[in-house]
């Protein structure tokens, strides 16, 4: 009696490969490498575990192979294996046909390389009077006694296959997955198979009717995969215009969809009648016959997503009952295709908002890149990290990076409210702490904590850091709520992150509520800012801080010649975990700031006569920068306007500031007074007030910014 290995030192797929062993006939399997005989599978015993089962009841099949993939045992007892040459020592390829062999060899060896079963994959064997026979094959590693493969096969029964099909059909939501695995199953019925969707579903858009000549399918999924004709449509490729209008036309006959069989290729011909059309459509210069089944959801009226079609060979022509099959598996997975086609567009929707809140191009003065890479696919490839770079009015740079805890569409969702108000707050004018400060309110405001855990994510304890960067004093400023602090690499190559005092992450409780600080460094050009995720860094097995170093060394390594973008990827591939746990968001920023000559300062008491030697300044610089004559006097009219504003309004000394951009002037005047410069409605009669009228239209944009001494007030001029 054969003893069986004990659960504790065998995995599951040993048990199933030592059954299966014992289920192959012994002479059978001690028949030679070259034994003419095989073993004649008619006359070998049933399986011995189960001795009065007759072979008319069995579905199940196996087959030992040696390590060169040739056969060494089976049994096929059964009626429904007939036909199958499975002879000793002949390569079990042969059973395959030809456009499978290359896929299942490499599954065959990929299993005897890693010990990993391969399973349940529906596969077609070739009879010898030249019919297919669909099975349902599983490759294990031989039991450990043995060596080589044991290939289990189970025949697929009618309502067994339909079953198997769906189940596997509905195992993914890519509409591009979705397609393929139908035309997989389909295979059971031909040679070839291909699904063509119509484009709007591919897409991810909704299908409810096409007006004459508007209709376009695109090749979703064509199987198997092999080398095909010139001008033969492939998958990802539309089909020709009267290709998609003869399909469609087919299947919607007297409006209501219903499937077609064209039986031979002479019927193919008449049917399609255009050489081009015929060279799209069949797939050879056999003579072929094709049915043609819609995709269809019931509806008022019924929707047509698009055809599923199966070619063969005319002279094994489509039986009713193969059609009454097609169509019921056909009809039960079309609901598989719409809901793949829904995910679709939600998918497609959030990657559009993810991709407008990542960083645009840097500008003249800073060079940016970034990287994100989600947790897990079935995070939708989106998640809680952001990160967002944007030129600010007054001629600096904001760089964002920012971590909502958790993944997928509600911390997307979370994540673009926070980034969005980050982004308006910073374009109004105010200091980094001060838009924390809002952020922290935002989170305690919308944060449901209870449902979103439940959801998988959660406002409360999101994390922010932003930077903002001048390109004229060539500093950063930056603020942390619970993030990891910014790398900063000098022009010399040195790296170390900067030393900011910790924070609590927003929405934390009152009791651990601190003012929030702004840190300002200096980053001379050509210098290098790191910005990141904890998920970059992060590793269970290893302290933060060396992850953080870890981080530093790859940045410090970034020559300046290198593109930026590549240098990102191949920090990200260098440090994000082999099993990664959460998001990994990376940004890039590359200091380049203005030139010393294409700015100037100037600072001057508040007395009467400050605008007249603010006007002298910036008339002598203008010569020097060889600026056009229309645009000095508004420039020197601007300032006028803007130093005699602080002369009445406001207190302490005014700073004026000229910077040279790349397609204007940017004119800043500062003071120590915190009233906000309004725009109203003058009258034509009105002694004072017409100040900012005049700034308003000498400008193509103007505003404040906040600073720890005062204000700033901004202007632009077009050159």
């Amino acid at each position: 009696m054969d003893s069986t290995p004990s659960s504790s030192s065998s995995s599951p797929f040993d048990l199933v490969s030592g059954a299966l062993g014992r289920y192959i006939p012994r002479r059978a399997a001690a028949a030679g490498p070259g034994d003419p005989s095989g073993g004649d599978p008619a006359g070998a015993p049933g399986a011995p575990d189960d001795p009065e089962a007759g072979p008319a009841d069995q579905i199940l099949g196996a087959v030992n192979l040696d390590r060169d993939l040739r056969i060494t045992g089976r049994n096929l007892d059964a009626p429904v294996f007939a036909g199958l040459d499975a002879a000793i020592g002949s390569p079990f390829v042969d059973l395959l046909p030809p456009g499978d062999v290359p896929t299942v060899t490499r599954r065959l060896r990929q299993v005897l390389q890693t010990g990993q079963a391969h399973v349940a994959r529906i596969q077609r064997l070739h009879r010898g009077d030249g019919t297919e026979l669909v099975v349902s094959m599983s490759i294990l590693p031989a039991a450990a006694s043995q060596e080589g493969l044991t290939v289990s096969l189970i025949a697929m029964a009618r309502r067994l296959h339909l079953y198997a099909a769906e189940t596997a059909i509905g195992t993914s939501l890519d509409i591009g997955d979705t397609a393929h695995s139908l035309a997989q199953s389909l295979l059971a019925w031909g040679e070839v198979a291909a699904v063509d969707l119509d484009f709007a579903v591919w897409t991810g858009e909704g299908v409810t009717g096409h007006g004459q000549g508007r209709i376009r399918l695109r090749r979703a999924a064509l199987v198997p995969d092999r080398a095909w004709p010139e001008g033969y449509v492939t998958e990802g490729e539309d089909l020709p215009a009267d290709a998609s209008r003869l399909l469609a036309q087919a299947v919607r006959r007297d409006d209501a969809p219903q499937a077609i069989v064209i039986p031979d290729r002479e019927a193919v011909e008449r049917v399609l009648g255009s050489p081009r059309v015929l060279r799209a459509l069949v797939p050879g210069v056999r003579s072929v016959g094709v049915a043609c089944v819609p995709l269809v959801l019931d509806g008022v009226p019924p929707v047509v997503l698009g055809v599923a079609e199966v070619w063969r060979r005319s002279d094994i022509p489509f039986r009713d009952s193969e059609l009454l099959d097609l169509q019921e598996l056909v009809a039960r997975t079309a609901h598989h295709v719409d809901l793949a086609r829904q995910h679709q567009r939600e998918h497609t929707q959030v990657l559009a908002l993810q991709r407008r809140l990542l960083p645009r191009t840097g500008g003249d003065t800073v060079e940016v890149a970034s990287v994100y890479q989600p947790a897990t696919p079935d995070s939708a490839g989106v998640g809680g990290d952001w990160v967002n770079s944007f030129p600010l009015p007054d001629g600096r740079t904001a760089l964002v990076v920012g971590d909502v805890v958790g993944h997928g569409l509600g911390a997307a969702a979370t994540m673009g409210q926070l980034s969005m108000e980050a982004r308006a707050l910073l374009s109004a004018g105010l200091a980094p702490d001060e838009v924390l400060e809002h952020l922290d309110e935002t989170v305690t405001l919308l944060d449901d904590a209870e449902s979103g855990l439940a959801a998988g994510y959660s406002a409360l304890g999101s994390t922010c850091c932003i930077v903002l960067y001048d390109p004229v004093s060539h500093e950063v400023a930056l603020a942390s709520a619970g993030h990891l602090p910014p790398i900063l690499v000098s022009p010399e190559g040195d790296a170390a992150p900067l030393e900011i005092r910790p924070h609590p992450g927003l929405g934390a409780e009152f009791a651990l509520r601190e003012p929030f600080e702004v840190h300002t460094f200096a980053a001379p050009p050509g210098s290098l800012l790191a910005l990141c995720t904890d998920g970059l860094v992060e590793d269970p097995a290893v302290p933060i801080d060396e992850g953080i170093a870890r981080l530093a060394d790859a940045v410090s390594r970034v020559h300046p010649w290198d593109g930026l973008q590549q240098a990102a990827r191949n920090v990200v591939t260098e440090l994000a975990p082999a099993r990664q746990r959460d998001d990994v968001t990376l940004l890039l920023a590359r200091m380049i700031g203005y030139r010393k000559e294409d700015s100037a300062t100037w600072r001057l008491p508040a007395r009467d006569d400050a605008p007249a030697r603010a006007r002298a300044h910036v008339r002598a610089l203008l010569r020097r920068w060889d600026t056009r004559q229309q645009t000095r006097d508004n420039a020197m009219l601007l300032v006028d306007e803007l130093v005699t504003n602080v002369v009445r309004f406001a207190t302490g000394p005014v700073t004026v500031r000229l910077i040279r951009t790349g397609d204007g002037l940017l004119c800043e005047v500062g003071d120590t007074g915190n009233g906000r410069p309004r725009l109203g409605r003058g009258g034509l009669l009105d002694d004072s007030g017409r100040g900012l009228h005049v700034v308003h239209r000498l400008t193509t944009r103007w505003g404040v910014r906040w600073t720890d001494a005062g204000k700033v007030v901004w202007a632009e001029i077009a050159r």
